[in-house]
């Protein structure tokens, strides 16, 4: 009975995080509004469970912000999804939305009123399985 349960441990661990319900893989080139001004910056690390690069950039206008990844990638998973965190794991987070590509410029609008002197954090999320794909610290310019 043992050996069963660590087999099929292991399958689940195998498969968490397949291909299945995986991001688009199409690139994305997502425009910021050239009227926006560069408020945080931050290049991603790699999490435990993926590979990501890129650069996570939040512009502002007069009444709102927009999280902009730039010449980014990261590995495939089910369920990604973007978050502004308090910490570099999301136990504190606001979901920006599902991850539109693996790959290319994506912009997300980040919540009126959400606080970005508390949500230093860009990540990269697995959702599905609560995996850590990526994430980056953002420092104000």
């Amino acid at each position: 009975m043992k050996k069963i349960f660590t087999i099929l441990s292991i399958g689940l661990f195998m498969t968490a995080c397949s291909k299945q319900n995986a991001a688009p893989t199409t690139p994305v080139n997502d425009m910021v509004d050239s009227t926006t001004e560069l408020s945080y910056t931050g290049s991603f690390m790699n999490g435990p469970y993926g590979t990501v690069t890129g650069i996570a950039n939040i512009y502002a206008d007069s009444s709102s912000y927009v999280l902009a990844l730039t010449a980014f990638q990261t590995s495939n998973g089910p369920d990604l999804h973007v978050y502004l965190s308090q910490e570099e794991q999301p136990i504190h987070f606001v979901d920006l939305g599902k991850l539109k590509s693996t790959n290319g410029n994506q912009v997300y609008n980040i919540p009126t009123g959400t606080d970005l002197e508390t949500y230093k954090y860009a990540l990269i999320h697995c959702q599905q399985y609560n995996h850590l794909f990526g994430s980056t610290l953002l420092e104000e310019q």
